[in-house]
């Protein structure tokens, strides 16, 4: 029996002396993973009781009252600064506000306006929305809300935008002055959901030929997109312009989603990758509704991000034309971590490329102050005025589907250049648009004239037979100083600069009527971009140009 144990015994020994091995082994390992992670929590603790030491001996000690929350702020901009200029901090206070923009709607009574002659002016009013329902129209002025006297006080924006905003199915009473019968009339309006459109006009060019114009790309843009190409397409579209100048990007899959609507077959539209971020691509992968009709997407300076990704994915399969001037130039991807005292955090952690697999992102290196000045040197070294340049980073080749070359870094560079008329933004010019009075004289002739401008019907029978411009500059003239006067006398004096001036006044008349499909057919009408895109899509450029 003895006998029979030694032997099972000496069997078996070296199998668990084996085993005895491998559970220390792994043991060891694990101990050694568990003491570096104490080592890191406890070099995070040390470096948060440094920062709170820091803070806290300035307020035992410091000579004067500080702000605790704006030191706290600025450490973290201070650390964000070694990052690039994209990756933000959001301090509590603004986290709604920034969100707002992307989720699509907010709570209120759906009206725009404007403060003119000290008095709140109702621009346009949202179709269907609580203010609609309530019998507001555009032209009507906001006198009082609830027991507060808005008109007359200097009040401002942001006090305004305070006491129309609010919870879902609440109410406020409003005083309005009716624009059409002038008599002051007391409305309560139930506040409720607002869209916040991103699409903000999908209207015909002419009788083949669409355009759609994108703000950003937020939570509801596909869908607001979908819809108005499809009633483009019922209204006998073959041609399209989508217009992204402007457009600072937002969701990436909206744009993808979009992009979807343009390319056949199973293509990759875009895909991103980080050093902490597995690749993830999307891909064109249903029927989409517009991939056959001709295509020109607008594209300018302030086009980025996910605007960059819809034209690149256009451009790198020859899908479409992509007019204007070269792109922003931002090729990361961030995501946005909420902190437990309601900041939060927009934390880049991946680069994206289009199909060709080039990555757009413009050089950071020199700083944030010199990546923020970007736009003003390109200004200065002629290239938004007149020179089709490429930056020293667009130094990477890369080829679409027909072997068309296109470069890497700096942004896209459009397929047809189109230079901005520096004469559009002379001092005297700019002054003039960007004035008070000018939306001014805007409100006050719509509001003398709003039975004559009812007549018109339709967006074109206005553009055709509304001749009331030069009647606006008179009012607009009115309001301006002697020495102002002096000055747009001598600016406007200048062809160029008063035909454009008199083309916005029409344009502004157009989107209180029409809203801002009525805006962008008439400013389209001297658009030298859109003029541009135009004569390509009726024309045998097109299909040269994209290599065809």
């Amino acid at each position: 029996m003895e006998v029979h144990k030694r032997t099972r015994l000496q069997v078996w020994t070296p199998l668990l002396f084996a085993l005895v091995m491998i559970l220390g082994m792994t043991l060891g390992y694990q101990l050694h993973d568990t003491l570096r992670n104490k080592r890191a929590v406890t070099n995070v603790v040390e470096r948060n009781d440094r920062l709170e030491g820091i803070i806290d001996l300035i307020n035992e000690k410091y000579v004067d009252t500080i702000n605790t929350n704006a030191l706290y702020e600025d450490a973290v901009k201070g650390i964000l600064s070694h990052l690039d200029p994209h990756t933000v901090y959001i301090p509590a206070d603004k986290v709604a506000s920034v969100n707002q923009d992307l989720q699509g709607s907010f709570y209120g009574i759906g009206v725009e306006y404007a403060i003119v002659h000290d008095t709140l002016g109702i621009t346009a009013v949202v179709a269907g929305g609580p203010a609609a329902k309530a019998g507001i129209v555009p032209g009507d002025k906001l006198i009082k809300i609830r027991d507060t006297t808005v008109a007359g006080i200097g009040v401002s924006t942001d006090q305004i935008i305070k006491m129309l905003r609010g919870e879902q199915k609440s109410t406020v009473p409003v005083w309005i002055k009716k624009v059409e019968t002038g008599k002051l009339t007391e409305v309560s309006i139930t506040r409720d959901e607002v869209p916040l459109y991103s699409v903000d006009a999908g209207i015909m060019l002419d009788r083949q030929t669409g355009y759609i114009k994108i703000n950003r790309f937020a939570a509801t843009t596909y869908d607001e997109f979908y819809k108005a190409l499809k009633r483009l397409k019922k209204e006998g579209m073959k041609g399209l312009i989508l217009d992204l100048r402007g457009n600072p990007g937002g969701y990436l899959d909206a744009a993808a989603n979009i992009a979807d609507e343009f390319l056949d077959g199973d293509k990759p539209i875009v895909f991103t990758q980080g050093l902490h971020s597995e690749k993830v691509s999307y891909r064109a992968d249903k029927d989409g509704l517009f991939e056959k009709g001709s295509l020109a997407v607008l594209v300018d300076e302030s086009s980025a991000s996910a605007s960059e990704i819809l034209a690149g994915a256009v451009q790198d399969y020859d899908r479409g034309v992509v007019i204007g001037r070269r792109t922003y130039g931002k090729g990361l991807v961030q995501e946005q971590y909420d902190l437990d005292d309601g900041s939060a955090l927009r934390l880049t952690i991946a680069h994206y490329y289009t199909p060709s697999g080039r990555s757009i992102q413009r050089s950071y290196k020199e700083g944030k102050d010199a990546y923020d000045e970007a736009f003003e040197e390109r200004y200065k070294s002629g290239e938004l005025t007149g020179k089709d340049s490429l930056v020293k980073e667009d130094t990477t080749a890369y080829y679409t589907s027909n072997h068309r070359l296109v470069r890497g870094g700096g942004g896209i560079k459009p397929d047809v250049y189109v230079p901005y008329d520096s004469g559009r933004i002379s001092p005297g010019l700019v002054s003039l648009l960007l004035s008070d009075r000018l939306q001014n004289a805007v409100f006050d002739y719509y509001t003398a004239h709003v039975h004559e401008l009812k007549r018109y019907k339709t967006i074109p029978d206005f553009i055709q037979q509304f001749k009331g411009e030069a009647s606006v500059l008179a009012l607009l003239m009115q309001q301006l100083t002697p020495s102002e006067r002096t000055i747009a006398t001598a600016t406007l004096a200048r062809t160029a600069n008063r035909s454009f001036l008199l083309l916005q006044m029409k344009a502004q008349l157009a989107r209180i009527i029409f809203s801002n499909d009525g805006y962008y057919a008439v400013n389209a009408t001297g658009d030298d971009v859109v003029l541009k895109a135009l004569q390509i899509l009726h024309s045998d450029q097109y299909l040269k140009i994209i290599g065809r």
